[in-house]
Protein backbone atom coordinates (compact mmCIF):
# COMPACT_ATOMS: atom_id res chain seq x y z
CA UNK A 1 0.00 0.00 0.00
CA UNK A 2 1.25 3.47 -0.90
CA UNK A 3 1.47 5.42 2.37
CA UNK A 4 2.71 8.62 0.74
CA UNK A 5 -0.76 10.24 0.81
CA UNK A 6 -0.99 9.45 4.53
CA UNK A 7 2.36 11.12 5.22
CA UNK A 8 1.36 14.12 3.14
CA UNK A 9 -1.96 14.39 4.98
CA UNK A 10 -0.28 14.28 8.40
CA UNK A 11 2.27 16.88 7.29
CA UNK A 12 -0.55 19.14 6.12
CA UNK A 13 -2.48 18.63 9.36
CA UNK A 14 0.60 19.42 11.43
CA UNK A 15 1.09 22.54 9.34
CA UNK A 16 -2.37 23.70 10.35
CA UNK A 17 -1.25 23.53 13.98
CA UNK A 18 1.75 25.80 13.43
CA UNK A 19 0.08 28.95 14.72
CA UNK A 20 -0.61 27.29 18.08
CA UNK A 21 3.13 27.04 18.84
CA UNK A 22 5.46 29.98 19.36
CA UNK A 23 8.64 27.89 19.27
CA UNK A 24 9.95 25.23 16.92
CA UNK A 25 10.82 22.67 19.60
CA UNK A 26 7.30 22.07 20.95
CA UNK A 27 5.89 22.32 17.42
CA UNK A 28 8.20 19.53 16.24
CA UNK A 29 7.57 17.60 19.43
CA UNK A 30 3.81 17.73 18.73
CA UNK A 31 4.39 16.09 15.34
CA UNK A 32 6.48 13.39 16.99
CA UNK A 33 3.71 12.89 19.55
CA UNK A 34 1.08 12.52 16.81
CA UNK A 35 3.25 10.00 14.98
CA UNK A 36 3.61 8.06 18.22
CA UNK A 37 -0.15 8.03 18.81
CA UNK A 38 -0.63 6.77 15.25
CA UNK A 39 2.21 4.28 15.53
CA UNK A 40 2.25 0.55 16.29
CA UNK A 41 3.07 0.73 20.02
CA UNK A 42 0.58 -1.23 22.08
CA UNK A 43 0.58 1.48 24.75
CA UNK A 44 0.80 5.20 24.02
CA UNK A 45 2.29 6.39 27.31
CA UNK A 46 5.29 8.69 27.78
CA UNK A 47 7.94 6.01 27.85
CA UNK A 48 6.72 4.19 24.75
CA UNK A 49 6.13 7.39 22.79
CA UNK A 50 9.67 8.46 23.66
CA UNK A 51 11.09 5.08 22.62
CA UNK A 52 9.23 5.24 19.32
CA UNK A 53 10.79 8.67 18.71
CA UNK A 54 14.27 7.20 19.39
CA UNK A 55 14.67 8.79 22.82
CA UNK A 56 15.86 6.98 25.94
CA UNK A 57 13.82 8.96 28.47
CA UNK A 58 10.35 10.57 28.30
CA UNK A 59 11.40 14.02 29.51
CA UNK A 60 10.64 15.71 26.18
CA UNK A 61 7.20 14.11 26.03
CA UNK A 62 6.47 15.16 29.59
CA UNK A 63 7.63 18.72 28.89
CA UNK A 64 5.28 18.97 25.89
CA UNK A 65 2.30 17.97 28.00
CA UNK A 66 3.09 19.93 31.13
CA UNK A 67 5.22 23.07 30.76
CA UNK A 68 5.83 23.83 27.08
CA UNK A 69 4.20 27.04 25.82
CA UNK A 70 1.47 26.25 23.29
CA UNK A 71 -2.22 26.95 22.78
CA UNK A 72 -4.16 23.79 23.63
CA UNK A 73 -7.55 25.32 22.86
CA UNK A 74 -6.15 26.68 19.62
CA UNK A 75 -5.40 23.08 18.60
CA UNK A 76 -9.02 22.25 19.44
CA UNK A 77 -10.15 25.05 17.12
CA UNK A 78 -7.96 23.60 14.35
CA UNK A 79 -9.71 20.28 14.99
CA UNK A 80 -13.07 22.01 14.37
CA UNK A 81 -11.84 23.34 11.01
CA UNK A 82 -10.21 20.04 10.01
CA UNK A 83 -13.44 18.12 10.61
CA UNK A 84 -15.47 20.77 8.77
CA UNK A 85 -13.16 20.68 5.77
CA UNK A 86 -13.27 16.90 5.51
CA UNK A 87 -16.75 15.94 6.70
CA UNK A 88 -18.78 19.12 6.22
CA UNK A 89 -20.67 21.06 8.86
CA UNK A 90 -24.34 20.93 7.85
CA UNK A 91 -26.63 17.99 8.48
CA UNK A 92 -25.55 14.90 10.34
CA UNK A 93 -25.55 14.92 14.13
CA UNK A 94 -23.68 16.37 17.07
CA UNK A 95 -23.49 13.79 19.86
CA UNK A 96 -22.55 14.44 23.49
CA UNK A 97 -21.47 11.71 25.87
CA UNK A 98 -18.95 10.97 28.59
CA UNK A 99 -16.36 8.29 29.14
CA UNK A 100 -14.36 7.25 32.17
CA UNK A 101 -10.60 6.89 32.62
CA UNK A 102 -9.78 4.51 35.47
CA UNK A 103 -6.99 5.86 37.67
CA UNK A 104 -5.20 4.98 40.89
CA UNK A 105 -4.63 7.40 43.73
CA UNK A 106 -6.19 10.75 44.55
CA UNK A 107 -3.95 13.31 42.83
CA UNK A 108 -5.03 13.23 39.17
CA UNK A 109 -7.21 16.25 38.37
CA UNK A 110 -10.89 15.44 38.92
CA UNK A 111 -10.32 11.86 40.05
CA UNK A 112 -12.72 10.31 42.55
CA UNK A 113 -14.86 7.24 43.07
CA UNK A 114 -17.73 7.85 40.68
CA UNK A 115 -19.71 5.99 38.07
CA UNK A 116 -17.43 4.93 35.22
CA UNK A 117 -19.22 3.94 32.02
CA UNK A 118 -16.05 2.24 30.78
CA UNK A 119 -16.22 -0.22 33.69
CA UNK A 120 -20.00 -0.16 34.06
CA UNK A 121 -19.73 0.51 37.79
CA UNK A 122 -18.39 2.92 40.40
CA UNK A 123 -14.59 3.16 40.10
CA UNK A 124 -11.79 5.53 41.00
CA UNK A 125 -11.64 7.46 37.75
CA UNK A 126 -11.63 10.70 35.83
CA UNK A 127 -14.61 11.49 33.60
CA UNK A 128 -14.39 13.40 30.35
CA UNK A 129 -17.35 14.86 28.46
CA UNK A 130 -16.95 14.77 24.67
CA UNK A 131 -18.61 16.11 21.53
CA UNK A 132 -18.65 14.07 18.32
CA UNK A 133 -19.76 14.99 14.81
CA UNK A 134 -21.43 12.22 12.78
CA UNK A 135 -21.38 13.35 9.14
CA UNK A 136 -24.52 12.92 7.04
CA UNK A 137 -22.87 10.64 4.47
CA UNK A 138 -20.96 8.52 6.98
CA UNK A 139 -17.77 9.01 8.91
CA UNK A 140 -17.10 11.74 11.42
CA UNK A 141 -14.80 12.64 14.30
CA UNK A 142 -14.62 14.18 17.76
CA UNK A 143 -14.77 17.96 18.04
CA UNK A 144 -14.26 18.81 21.69
CA UNK A 145 -13.59 17.64 25.25
CA UNK A 146 -14.01 18.81 28.83
CA UNK A 147 -12.69 17.24 32.03
CA UNK A 148 -15.44 16.90 34.64
CA UNK A 149 -14.41 18.39 37.98
CA UNK A 150 -16.58 17.07 40.85
CA UNK A 151 -17.91 19.50 43.45
CA UNK A 152 -15.70 18.17 46.23
CA UNK A 153 -12.69 19.13 44.13
CA UNK A 154 -13.96 22.71 43.77
CA UNK A 155 -14.31 22.86 47.56
CA UNK A 156 -10.64 21.88 48.07
CA UNK A 157 -8.55 24.54 46.36
CA UNK A 158 -5.28 23.29 47.79
CA UNK A 159 -5.89 20.01 46.03
CA UNK A 160 -6.89 21.86 42.86
CA UNK A 161 -3.74 23.94 42.98
CA UNK A 162 -1.58 20.83 43.31
CA UNK A 163 -3.26 19.39 40.20
CA UNK A 164 -2.86 22.64 38.26
CA UNK A 165 -6.57 23.42 38.04
CA UNK A 166 -6.98 27.12 37.09
CA UNK A 167 -8.13 29.18 40.08
CA UNK A 168 -11.17 30.61 38.31
CA UNK A 169 -12.56 27.19 37.34
CA UNK A 170 -16.22 26.95 38.43
CA UNK A 171 -18.18 23.81 39.09
CA UNK A 172 -20.10 22.79 35.99
CA UNK A 173 -22.45 19.87 35.59
CA UNK A 174 -21.88 17.53 32.68
CA UNK A 175 -24.86 19.00 30.76
CA UNK A 176 -23.41 22.48 31.31
CA UNK A 177 -20.09 21.30 29.89
CA UNK A 178 -21.96 19.79 26.94
CA UNK A 179 -23.76 23.08 26.30
CA UNK A 180 -20.45 24.99 26.27
CA UNK A 181 -18.98 22.58 23.71
CA UNK A 182 -22.13 22.79 21.58
CA UNK A 183 -21.91 26.60 21.73
CA UNK A 184 -18.33 26.39 20.47
CA UNK A 185 -19.41 24.10 17.62
CA UNK A 186 -22.20 26.54 16.75
CA UNK A 187 -19.74 29.44 16.72
CA UNK A 188 -17.50 27.36 14.42
CA UNK A 189 -20.39 27.07 11.94
CA UNK A 190 -21.77 23.57 12.56
CA UNK A 191 -25.47 23.23 11.71
CA UNK A 192 -26.53 19.69 12.62
CA UNK A 193 -29.74 18.00 11.56
CA UNK A 194 -29.89 16.41 15.03
CA UNK A 195 -28.32 16.87 18.46
CA UNK A 196 -28.15 13.72 20.56
CA UNK A 197 -27.35 12.64 24.10
CA UNK A 198 -28.23 10.08 26.73
CA UNK A 199 -30.43 10.68 29.77
CA UNK A 200 -27.68 12.55 31.66
CA UNK A 201 -28.00 15.30 29.07
CA UNK A 202 -31.57 14.87 27.85
CA UNK A 203 -33.01 15.20 31.34
CA UNK A 204 -31.42 18.63 31.76
CA UNK A 205 -34.01 21.33 30.87
CA UNK A 206 -31.36 24.04 30.53
CA UNK A 207 -29.55 22.15 27.77
CA UNK A 208 -32.80 21.37 25.96
CA UNK A 209 -33.89 25.01 26.19
CA UNK A 210 -30.59 26.21 24.69
CA UNK A 211 -31.00 23.86 21.73
CA UNK A 212 -34.56 25.06 21.20
CA UNK A 213 -33.44 28.69 21.29
CA UNK A 214 -30.94 27.86 18.52
CA UNK A 215 -33.67 25.95 16.63
CA UNK A 216 -31.49 22.85 16.69
CA UNK A 217 -33.59 19.66 16.48
CA UNK A 218 -32.71 17.03 19.06
CA UNK A 219 -33.41 13.46 20.12
CA UNK A 220 -32.45 13.29 23.78
CA UNK A 221 -32.84 10.25 26.01
CA UNK A 222 -34.62 10.92 29.31
CA UNK A 223 -35.26 9.19 32.62
CA UNK A 224 -38.48 7.24 33.07
CA UNK A 225 -39.51 9.70 35.79
CA UNK A 226 -39.27 12.74 33.47
CA UNK A 227 -42.56 14.72 33.77
CA UNK A 228 -44.33 15.43 30.48
CA UNK A 229 -47.63 17.03 29.47
CA UNK A 230 -50.04 15.54 26.96
CA UNK A 231 -53.44 16.60 25.69
CA UNK A 232 -56.46 14.55 26.77
CA UNK A 233 -60.25 14.90 26.72
CA UNK A 234 -60.11 16.60 30.11
CA UNK A 235 -57.40 19.03 28.96
CA UNK A 236 -53.65 19.00 29.44
CA UNK A 237 -52.48 16.39 31.95
CA UNK A 238 -49.05 15.91 33.53
CA UNK A 239 -47.63 12.42 33.99
CA UNK A 240 -44.26 10.69 33.95
CA UNK A 241 -42.88 9.73 30.55
CA UNK A 242 -43.03 6.03 31.38
CA UNK A 243 -46.71 6.27 32.29
CA UNK A 244 -47.46 7.81 28.91
CA UNK A 245 -45.38 5.15 27.16
CA UNK A 246 -47.19 2.27 28.83
CA UNK A 247 -50.58 3.63 27.78
CA UNK A 248 -49.77 3.91 24.08
CA UNK A 249 -52.24 1.80 22.04
CA UNK A 250 -51.11 -1.08 19.83
CA UNK A 251 -51.73 0.81 16.57
CA UNK A 252 -49.09 3.42 17.52
CA UNK A 253 -46.23 0.92 17.43
CA UNK A 254 -44.07 0.42 14.34
CA UNK A 255 -41.12 -1.93 13.81
CA UNK A 256 -38.15 0.01 12.48
CA UNK A 257 -34.36 -0.21 12.37
CA UNK A 258 -32.28 2.53 13.97
CA UNK A 259 -29.34 1.63 11.73
CA UNK A 260 -26.85 -1.20 11.49
CA UNK A 261 -24.86 -2.32 14.51
CA UNK A 262 -22.06 -4.84 14.85
CA UNK A 263 -24.63 -7.66 14.80
CA UNK A 264 -26.83 -6.28 12.02
CA UNK A 265 -29.84 -3.94 12.01
CA UNK A 266 -30.80 -2.47 15.42
CA UNK A 267 -34.50 -3.20 15.11
CA UNK A 268 -37.04 -2.19 17.77
CA UNK A 269 -40.69 -1.27 18.08
CA UNK A 270 -41.19 2.50 18.16
CA UNK A 271 -44.10 4.80 19.05
CA UNK A 272 -44.68 8.51 19.61
CA UNK A 273 -46.93 10.86 21.58
CA UNK A 274 -47.22 14.61 20.98
CA UNK A 275 -46.32 16.75 23.99
CA UNK A 276 -47.38 20.13 25.28
CA UNK A 277 -44.46 22.27 26.50
CA UNK A 278 -45.55 25.53 28.15
CA UNK A 279 -43.60 28.66 27.30
CA UNK A 280 -42.22 27.48 23.96
CA UNK A 281 -42.61 29.85 21.03
CA UNK A 282 -42.19 27.46 18.13
CA UNK A 283 -41.38 23.87 17.29
CA UNK A 284 -42.82 20.42 17.82
CA UNK A 285 -42.24 18.35 20.95
CA UNK A 286 -42.67 14.59 20.91
CA UNK A 287 -42.15 11.68 23.26
CA UNK A 288 -40.40 8.90 21.33
CA UNK A 289 -40.53 5.41 22.84
CA UNK A 290 -38.30 2.47 21.90
CA UNK A 291 -39.32 -1.05 22.95
CA UNK A 292 -37.42 -4.33 22.79
CA UNK A 293 -38.76 -6.98 20.42
CA UNK A 294 -38.37 -9.68 23.06
CA UNK A 295 -39.27 -7.86 26.31
CA UNK A 296 -42.19 -5.43 26.23
CA UNK A 297 -41.08 -3.95 29.57
CA UNK A 298 -37.66 -3.04 28.18
CA UNK A 299 -38.19 0.48 26.90
CA UNK A 300 -36.12 3.61 26.31
CA UNK A 301 -37.57 7.11 26.27
CA UNK A 302 -36.57 10.18 24.26
CA UNK A 303 -37.68 13.78 24.01
CA UNK A 304 -37.71 15.01 20.42
CA UNK A 305 -37.75 18.64 19.32
CA UNK A 306 -38.14 19.59 15.66
CA UNK A 307 -38.82 22.83 13.86
CA UNK A 308 -41.27 21.20 11.43
CA UNK A 309 -43.43 18.04 11.35
CA UNK A 310 -41.08 15.07 11.16
CA UNK A 311 -41.91 11.44 10.24
CA UNK A 312 -41.29 8.70 12.78
CA UNK A 313 -38.71 7.12 10.47
CA UNK A 314 -36.59 10.28 10.58
CA UNK A 315 -36.75 10.47 14.39
CA UNK A 316 -35.68 6.82 14.63
CA UNK A 317 -32.83 7.40 12.20
CA UNK A 318 -31.71 10.38 14.29
CA UNK A 319 -31.90 8.38 17.53
CA UNK A 320 -29.73 5.69 15.99
CA UNK A 321 -26.88 8.11 15.34
CA UNK A 322 -26.14 8.35 19.06
CA UNK A 323 -24.19 5.09 18.85
CA UNK A 324 -21.59 6.75 16.63
CA UNK A 325 -19.87 8.33 19.63
CA UNK A 326 -19.58 4.94 21.35
CA UNK A 327 -17.80 3.59 18.28
CA UNK A 328 -15.66 6.73 18.38
CA UNK A 329 -14.61 6.11 21.97
CA UNK A 330 -13.74 2.51 21.17
CA UNK A 331 -11.55 3.43 18.22
CA UNK A 332 -9.93 6.44 19.91
CA UNK A 333 -8.95 4.34 22.91
CA UNK A 334 -7.88 1.33 20.88
CA UNK A 335 -6.08 3.05 18.02
CA UNK A 336 -4.62 6.35 19.28
CA UNK A 337 -4.33 5.80 23.03
CA UNK A 338 -7.00 8.23 24.21
CA UNK A 339 -6.93 6.56 27.65
CA UNK A 340 -3.24 5.60 27.76
CA UNK A 341 -1.97 8.77 29.39
CA UNK A 342 -0.09 8.71 32.70
CA UNK A 343 -0.40 12.36 33.70
CA UNK A 344 -1.97 14.00 36.72
CA UNK A 345 -2.03 17.70 35.87
CA UNK A 346 -5.10 19.48 34.48
CA UNK A 347 -3.27 20.97 31.49
CA UNK A 348 -1.54 17.67 30.73
CA UNK A 349 -4.90 15.88 30.51
CA UNK A 350 -6.23 18.45 28.06
CA UNK A 351 -3.07 18.34 25.96
CA UNK A 352 -2.91 14.57 25.63
CA UNK A 353 -6.63 14.26 24.97
CA UNK A 354 -6.62 17.06 22.38
CA UNK A 355 -3.68 15.61 20.47
CA UNK A 356 -5.31 12.16 20.62
CA UNK A 357 -8.51 13.62 19.11
CA UNK A 358 -6.43 15.23 16.35
CA UNK A 359 -4.82 11.84 15.64
CA UNK A 360 -8.20 10.13 15.67
CA UNK A 361 -9.65 12.70 13.24
CA UNK A 362 -6.67 12.09 10.94
CA UNK A 363 -7.42 8.35 10.93
CA UNK A 364 -11.12 9.04 10.29
CA UNK A 365 -10.22 11.17 7.27
CA UNK A 366 -7.86 8.52 5.88
CA UNK A 367 -10.53 5.82 6.35
CA UNK A 368 -13.20 7.95 4.65
CA UNK A 369 -10.94 8.60 1.67
CA UNK A 370 -9.95 4.93 1.43
CA UNK A 371 -13.49 3.53 1.68
CA UNK A 372 -15.15 2.38 -1.57
CA UNK A 373 -17.86 4.70 -2.91
CA UNK A 374 -21.10 4.14 -1.02
CA UNK A 375 -19.33 2.26 1.81
CA UNK A 376 -17.93 5.02 3.98
CA UNK A 377 -17.28 4.23 7.60
CA UNK A 378 -19.92 5.48 10.06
Amino acid sequence: MDVTPWIDELTDLHGRLGGCFLRKEPRDRALSYLKGLLGPSERKNGWQLAEQAGEKVPYGVQRLLRVAQWDTDGVRDVLHDYVKDNFGFTGGALVVDETGFIKKGTESAGVKRQYCGTAGKVENCQVGVFLYYAAPDGGGAFLDRELYLPEDWIEDWERCDDAGVPKDTPFRTKPEQARIMLERARAAGFQPEWTLGDAVYGSDPGLRRALEDWKWPYVMAIKTTEPVRTRADQGVIKRTAVEVARDLPAERWHRLSAGDGTKGPRTYDWATESLIVPGTKAGNHTLLVRRSLTDRDDIALFLVFTTRPTPLEDMVRGAGLRWTIEAGFESAKGEVGLDHYEVRQWISWYRHITLALIAHAFLAVIMARSAPAGKKES
